[in-house]
Formats: structure tokens, sequence, C-alpha cells
């Protein structure tokens, strides 16, 4: 359908939505964003804490590990002493008996990590899963207006990339936190349990380290946030590209389209070096810091070894201990980064499941009777509010008419339509089908009336059987096929390699354009719906189909309310109602005869269309 105003938002020097953020922009709400988040978790909160269990478990095993080493190697030294001296021997089946006991805590260790990452990748999944869910019904329950200010490939980046960004970071930060927070506190209570002062020496360099982690995070969260968004900006231009790449060849305009990509690319590329860079000098930075520590460790060990107060294999434990210790503060500070990115994906995925739903009557309303009839009383709409495209439209159409809207481009013809099926709801005054105000209908009772025949041809990757059936999901295969016989599509989809099970691609391009006509056309034969919407319906075939498609017509419009949008005012000389608007205002109306006999706009119209003939 034609849209009649003009676009709702101008596309940037990138294209589009949010290209005019600043390189600065931080998540609006991280803590609300991540306790919604959690809310989604809720659900599977049996299985988050036997993960919980299960990390724990396997953390236990893993730190006592350290230990029971550095108790082999105290008895081997010991032994090895005791041989020197002549005093005894290396006990080998204690070492022995031990060393398959360490194995043991290894072994499950590695059992109960599986089981928690089998459980948390459940849990993680299963959020995506809503979430996409959400989305996809959230994307029903818009209002056709919310996608005038946003572009397809931003939703689409929303549900694809920003739900697997999302979902990896989810289960990834989930795991690596429980493990390093357990670890930590595991470790720590080791090393305190083997010397106190050098576990002092240790934590000294926590407050470095918190430091590092809180510095970084700042300075990295803005471009975690501005990565999303430009991802979201790119996929809009490539989507926009594929579906237009006829047009830009034929206009030699494919320059300039990898232009406008280059700059939204380097966009997406000075975000994601930025946010990648950042997050990087974490780990080094840690190191550095964990370095220091060991040192530290080493140089206080040694003089606690050399004063006999600690014995090697403790020393050994320990020095295990240190790197055990730092190691999961370097992965808590990875997870802060995986919560960022985690974060800023789901707040564009909140974002757009709190978009503006169409609202719906509280207690909808039903017409006595269903016979079609429609009528426009004092009508006022605008796209914005400042901008009216209707001013004071009244009009109505009797049951089983065939009105026709005539105009010049923008005079607000498919307006009309979308006012009718409630795409968008009239500032002023009221739409009435049978009598009943549209805004007491449910959205799809209402809809339940109307079939439609649209000037852009809509088909879906499919067979042409199921692009006709469509219009009626319930319908036989021999129901379809005279639906296609009214249409006068039979012919050429017989023609077709495969007939009706010809797979029609994704956009349709491996049929003609009045071919796809001919089928939405058949879809909406085979819909057997009360009123009818044609909107260009025949204007994009040529004129042998358009007189076949005029029967067709005429049989499908016969006891039905039909609205025809025409500029070929030939194919609409038999209706019994025709509106002429301009400027959102029915400026005449009549039969064909009475308004060429008036010598008005309708006369001017229809006889410009013969300019220049003999």
């Amino acid at each position: 359908m034609a849209d009649n105003r003009a676009p709702a938002m101008a596309r940037g020097p990138m294209g589009g939505p949010g290209r005019h953020r600043g390189s600065g922009e931080k998540a609006k709400d991280l803590g609300g964003t991540l306790r919604r988040l959690v809310s989604y978790a809720r659900p599977h909160i049996a299985a988050l804490v036997l993960a919980l269990l299960f990390a724990v478990a396997s953390v236990a095993f893993n730190v006592v590990g350290p230990d029971v080493l550095g108790r082999i190697t105290t008895k081997l030294f010991e032994g090895l002493v005791a041989k020197v001296g002549g005093t005894g021997g290396i006990d080998f089946a204690w070492i022995g008996r031990t060393a398959l006991f360490l194995l043991g805590l290894y072994l499950a260790s590695a059992g109960c990590s599986a089981v928690q990452g089998i459980l948390l990748t459940g849990v993680s999944q299963k959020v995506c899963y809503r979430l996409r869910s959400d989305i996809a019904e959230r994307i029903s329950q818009v209002p056709l207006g919310y996608f005038d200010d946003h572009s397809k490939g931003d939703v689409l980046s929303r549900i694809t990339n920003d739900v697997d960004t999302l979902g990896a970071s989810l289960n990834q930060s989930l795991s690596q936190m429980v493990t390093s927070v357990t670890q930590v506190v595991g470790v720590a209570a080791m090393m305190v349990s083997i010397s106190p002062v050098m576990a002092g020496v240790t934590f000294l360099c926590l407050p470095l380290a918190l430091v590092v982690v809180l510095v970084v995070v700042h300075f990295s969260q803005r471009y975690f946030v501005q990565q999303q968004r430009t991802l979201g900006a790119v996929n809009g231009i490539v989507e926009e590209d594929f579906a237009g790449q006829m047009v830009i060849q034929a206009f030699s305009r494919r320059q300039a389209s990898v232009e406008e990509f280059d700059a939204a690319n380097e966009g997406l590329y000075d975000s994601a070096w930025r946010s990648q860079f950042l997050s990087g000098l974490m780990q080094p930075l840690m190191n550095l810091v964990s370095n220091m520590g060991y040192v530290g460790v080493v140089v206080v060990g040694a003089g606690l070894a050399a004063a006999g107060t600690i014995s090697i294999g403790d020393i050994q434990a320990f020095m295990q201990y240190v790197r055990n210790f730092t190691q999961p503060i370097s992965q808590l500070a990875n997870v802060g980064n995986m919560l960022q990115s985690m974060a800023a994906a789901a707040e564009r995925v909140f974002e757009f499941l709190d978009a503006p739903v169409e609202s719906e009557p509280e207690h909808p309303e039903r017409p006595a009777s269903r016979d079609g009839s429609v009528a426009f009383d004092d009508v006022v709409f605008g796209y914005k509010a400042d901008e009216p495209v209707i001013r004071g439209l009244s009009f109505s159409a009797d049951p089983g008419q065939t009105v026709a809207i005539v105009g010049p481009t923008g005079a607000g013809k498919s307006t009309l339509m979308k006012l009718m099926l409630r795409f968008y709801d009239v500032d002023g005054g009221r739409v009435r089908v049978d009598g009943l105000d549209v805004r007491r209908w449910s959205r799809p009772d209402l809809r339940g009336n109307f079939a439609m025949v649209l000037q852009d041809s809509w088909l879906f990757k499919g067979t042409v059987r199921e692009n006709i059936r469509f219009g009626r999901l319930d319908a036989t295969d021999e129901e379809v096929e005279e639906a296609a016989r009214v249409a006068r599509c039979d012919h050429f989809v017989n023609t077709l390699d495969g007939g009706y099970d010809f797979m029609v691609n994704e956009e349709g391009t491996n049929l003609s354009q009045g071919q796809r006509q001919l089928v939405t056309i058949a879809r909406a034969v085979l819909a057997d719906r009360p009123i009818l919407i044609l909107d260009e319906a025949t204007s994009n075939v040529d004129t042998r189909t358009e007189v076949l498609i005029q029967e067709a017509m005429d049989r499908l419009m016969a006891g039905r309310t039909s609205f025809v949008v025409a500029h070929r005012l030939s194919t609409i000389r038999n209706a019994d109602n025709i509106l002429v608007m301009e400027h959102g205002d029915v400026v005449e109306q009549g039969t064909h005869r009475e308004l060429l006999a008036k010598d008005g706009v309708y006369a001017r119209l229809y006889n410009s269309q013969f300019e220049g003939c003999d």
C-alpha cells in the first residue's frame, strides 16, 4: 500500500536509526536490565541451584588437590632425606595410594564441572528461547508506526545478534561467576590454613586488582553499548541494500551504497575495537598484579622455609594456591566484560519488548449483523500530530457497493484503507464497520472481514499452493485450485515446473511481477471475506491480463463491499460511487457519468489519460 506521508525520521549519514548518538553512550539502567534478566531465569531456579551445588563440589575437589600434592612432595622429600641419612627410605606405597586419591579428586571435579556446564547451558538457551518467543510475539503486536521509526534490519539484529550475544554471555558469565567466587573463597581458606603470613601478602594485591577491574569496566561499557547499536545499524543497511539491489544497480548507485556501508562499518569497527581493546587490557593487567603478589609470596616463603616454620610441600602447595587465587580474580574481571556485553544486548532486547502495543478494547464488541457496510464520520488523521493527512472526511459505503477512490499521489487514498483495518487509529471522528466503531472491535475480529490485494505483491518462500492457501489455511487443494481459476492464474501455474508445487523463492523473483499479482488475487478469492480492498491491484499486469483480471474481479466483488484504489480510471467506470480526493478531502463523489458531467477534478483526471491521442 502506498504511504502518503513524509518519512517519520530522516536517514542519517550512516543510515538506520540511532546513528546520531554519541560514542560516549552508556547503558541507561545496567542494574535494572540485569534484574529483569534475572526474572527470565527465575523459572529455572532449581536447575540454577543444582548447577551451583555442582560448581561448589567441582571447585572443592579441585582446591583440595594442591594440598594433597604438597603432602606427597613433603613425604617424598622426607623419605629422600631419610634414605640419604641411612635412617629410612621413600614410602612409595603411601605415595601411590595418595596419588590415586588425588586422581580421583580431579576426575570428580571434572565430572561435576561437566554437569554444571550442561545445566547452565540449558538454562541460558531456555532464557534465549523465551526472549525470542517474546520478541516474535511483540512484532505482531506493535503498531505499524513503530516500523516507521525503526529499520527492519535493526529489529532483525535484536532478535538474532543481540539474543545470541546475550545467550553466550549469560552461559559463560554464570559459569565463571559461580566457579570463580567459590574458588576464591576455597583457595583463600586453604592459604590461611597453610600460612596466615603468606596469605596476608597475597591478599594485599586484592585492592589493586579491584581498582584495575573498576577502571576498565568504566571505560569499556560505553563502547559495548555502541557496538550493539552500530551492529543493528549495519544490519539495517545490509537488509535494505539486498532488497533494493536491482534499483541500486539500475541507477548506478553501487559505489554510493558501498560508501554508505563503509561509513557504518567503520563505526562498528571503531566501537568493537575500543571495547575489545579495553576489555583485552584486563588480562595482562591482572597478570601483572598476580605476578607482583607471586614475587612477594616467594620472598616471604623463602624466609619462613629458612626459619624452618614451613615445610617444602606446604610452600609448593601455597605457590599453586597463589596461581589458583589470582586466576579466578582474572576470570571475575572477564565476567565483568561479559556482563557489559550482555547488558548492552539485553537492554536493546528489552527496549523492543517495551515498545507500545496495539491497544485493544477491554470488552470488545461484535455487530448485530455483518453486511459489509463502512462509514467515515468526520474523520481527522495524521501520521504526525501536527501534520494532518485527512481533515473532516465523511462518506459511507452500503453493503455490496463498489467504491472507487481516485486522486493524485499523496491525497490520502491508501490511508483510508489503513484506517479501516485499524493499522492506525483516527485522531478525530470515527470509522464504522457494520455500524460499529472499529475501536470497539478486537483487531483480529475486525480484520477477519477484509481481503486485500495490494500494488506491492507479497509472497513468501514456499510453493504456489501454500502462498494461495495463506488466504485461508484450512482450504483444501481443490479450493485452492478453484480460487486460482477464478483469478485467471491457473493457466500460468500449470506451465511452471511442478505446477502448484512450484517453489517460490524468498522475494518471489522467480515469478514475474504480473504473475505474483495474480497469485495474491487468488489468495483474496480464497479468503472469501465480505469486504474487499484492491489497491492498484491491476497496475503490474499487461492490458490483456488486466481484462481477464477485471472479469474475475467483477465476479469476486459481486455481493461484497469493495474499495478500489486506482490511477487508471478506465478500470473503475462501473463503480457505484467514486470518491475524488485531494489533500485528504473528498472534493467530488458520484458515478463515472455524473462526475464527467460536472467537468471538475475527476473529468480533468480522466481526460488527462488521453492527452496526446488523436
